[in-house]
């Protein structure tokens, strides 16, 4: 079982992948455009074209894994910008978050997945 703990460097391509990559089209990506080792250890977390879906790559020493999550209904809402198509680093809670379709630079704020209401 792959365990995400807060000691591990996890990066965020912004460029959205092409979801019929596997594990080792991913990897290819991983360094190609990211510039990365994919057997560094490091947990590289990609985005197909709509937000409707992410995989997760990372390497355990003995192999990798492939963690593919597609949303039943709606998109990821946030996801990291930047022109150079490179990646942006994240914490482990803030993948947790991500993991969610929550938005994980949200502070202060109730969690997204938690409905509003005001009563008055």
């Amino acid at each position: 079982m792959l365990q995400i703990t807060p000691h591990m460097k996890i990066l965020v391509a912004v460029a959205p992948a092409d979801f019929r990559r596997g594990i080792d089209g991913l990897a290819r990506l991983c360094r190609e455009s990211l510039a990365q080792d994919p057997f560094s250890g490091v947990v590289f977390v990609f985005r197909n074209r709509r937000a409707t879906a992410l995989k997760a790559l990372v390497y355990d020493g003995q192999g990798f894994w492939l963690c593919h999550k597609r949303l039943s209904r709606g998109h990821f809402g946030w996801w990291p910008s930047g022109g150079d198509g490179g990646a942006q680093r994240l914490a482990a809670h803030q993948l947790v978050v991500l993991l969610s379709a929550g938005n994980p630079t949200r502070t202060g704020a109730a969690a997204d997945w938690r409905p509003l209401t005001s009563r008055m």
